[in-house]
């Protein structure tokens, strides 16, 4: 649905995008992550017909962005930071203008309108001036103009900016259930978001891509190995020597002991799954095992570790 080939970007002297590529599928919800300056917005700026980018290409729904700008954009919804609102407007009347904008039929934008205002909870106030609504609902207003039309692709960028934990929240769901019916990219600094709604993550910095992948398996990348929780009762040596010798182990630690409890952290090699053996081998020596899960670094974790170092990782 959405294909970034090569995709350069200079301003004077300065690249700000560097050999730039990644794809997303249809119904694919796909995180898009990066430090302050590392060329977030100008591809999200060229990816909406924006900006033309120096070299390289993008298609959108099959279109190419620069030489089919406006069939692309005629597939598009796109919810920018800063949302061009009209303060004097109703926001009926201002969804109702943008969808003749968009060339949504004059049948079909009353049913439009009062969709995308019930997806994004702005129906109670319909009548209302936008000027007099608090940033959260401005934000909302955004969400729906970019819904209007039912666009193949969506690209919001901080779409929960200014909005409560409770409208976070509703957000959060809404992009999720955006998935599948619509190709989305979510261009965000709130990496919670990421984890919450997207199945696939890009991070760039400096210019260029570090990472396309799941945060499952970056995680796995990164570690060069895979991490196993386990809580169990029993006497902490005798567990570490046990858990140590089940196949495909690397390495076996106790992180901190309570009421007769300890919690140790086994790396397996990459690829494997060694929880049953794992659970085999402390149940089976006759201690009492409490909790066992798998560990993954989180989100910030990864981001950190990607934009500090020079490290690359992709798909």
């Amino acid at each position: 649905m959405i294909k970034v080939e090569h995709l350069s970007r200079t301003y004077g002297t300065r690249v700000a995008l560097s050999d730039v590529s990644f794809s997303v599928a249809r119904g694919e919800v796909l995180g898009f992550l990066g430090p302050n300056g590392a060329g977030k917005t100008t591809t999200m700026r060229i990816l909406t017909g924006y900006l033309p980018p120096s070299a390289g290409r993008v298609e959108v729904a099959g279109f190419d962005v620069v030489r089919q700008s406006v069939e692309a954009r005629r597939r598009l919804g796109y919810l920018p930071e800063s949302i061009p609102l009209y303060p004097e407007m109703s926001i009926r009347d201002y969804l109702d203008f943008m969808a003749k904008l968009k060339g949504v039929n004059a049948k079909a934008r009353p049913e439009q309108v009062a969709r995308a205002m019930e997806q994004t909870r702005v129906h109670e106030r319909a009548n209302q001036l936008i000027g007099k609504l608090s940033k959260g609902f401005r934000q909302r207003v955004g969400l729906a103009q970019a819904l209007l039309g039912n666009p193949d692709v969506l690209i919001l960028d901080e779409p929960t900016v200014g909005l409560d934990p409770k409208q976070i929240i509703e957000a959060r769901n809404l992009i999720k259930g955006l998935g599948g019916e619509h190709t989305v990219i979510l261009s965000t600094h709130i990496l919670p978001e990421v984890s919450m709604t997207c199945s696939r993550v890009v991070i760039i910095n400096d210019g260029r891509i570090v990472a396309v992948d799941t945060p499952e398996a970056l995680t796995a990348r990164l570690r060069g190995s895979e991490s196993v929780q386990l809580e169990v009762r029993g006497p902490r040596e005798q567990v570490l020597a046990r858990l140590r010798k089940v196949p495909h182990v690397l390495s076996a630690q106790a992180n901190r002991d309570g009421d007769g409890r300890t919690i140790y952290t086994v790396a397996c090699k990459l690829g494997s799954d060694a929880r049953e053996s794992l659970a085999e081998a402390v149940v089976g020596s006759g201690w009492g095992l409490l909790e066992l899960r798998s560990v993954s670094l989180s989100l910030e974790e990864i981001f950190l570790k990607l934009t500090t170092s020079e490290e690359a990782v992709r798909a």
